[in-house]
């Protein structure tokens, strides 16, 4: 699947972006709340979590990446294994929780490289994560927000996501608990 709009390219994830995915999440392990995960990743630890996203299903990861010479000239064949330009920014759909009953629904997220913030990377991911599922047996997707966060909260709305409650203080992470507000979107 690859979407285009300007500059931006919207695909399915692969192998060959598992280290700028890596490097992109660990941006947000180190330095925000928006992630729980306390520790940095190599993209070894990380190979489990790309490849529970397959390029079908209700389960997937879309890359956003900056459009190449190459990728925009629809008269080159891109070449296997090369990721093409830098990466904005990923969206996937994940199972939300493991037993068997919950799998008609997805809990979803969005991550923007820094310098993409502002610029439509989490729109255009979202409205292409939302078109691939369309057709998959998906009834709910559900979002965690950790608190405040503005944007997300702005973006979730945008897509008709709404409040379902907050766990609060849920998570400790910088020498503070947070809380965590979950939204609700129906699919199907």
């Amino acid at each position: 699947m690859l979407r285009e709009q300007g500059e931006v390219q919207v695909r399915a994830g692969t192998e060959a972006d598992l280290p700028a995915l890596t490097d992109l999440y660990n941006h947000y392990i180190r330095e925000t709340c928006i992630t729980f995960d306390l520790e940095p990743f190599t993209p070894d630890q990380r190979r489990p979590w790309l490849l529970s996203h397959p390029q079908d299903g209700p389960h997937r990861l879309l890359v956003a990446q900056e459009a190449t010479d190459r990728t925009k000239n629809p008269h080159n064949e891109p070449v296997p294994g090369h990721p093409g330009g830098a990466l904005l920014g990923y969206a996937t759909s994940s199972a939300f929780r493991p037993k068997a009953a919950y799998a008609p629904s997805v809990e979803v997220t969005v991550y923007c490289a820094p310098h993409a913030a502002g610029r439509g990377i989490g729109t255009l991911l979202y409205t292409s994560l939302f078109r691939a599922l369309a057709d998959e047996d998906v009834h709910r997707a559900y979002a965690g927000i950790t608190q405040p966060n503005e944007a997300s909260t702005r973006l979730h709305s945008r897509f008709g996501f709404r409040p379902i409650g907050t766990y609060t203080e849920v998570g400790r992470k910088f020498g503070r608990y947070w809380d965590v507000a979950w939204y609700q979107k129906d699919l199907g």
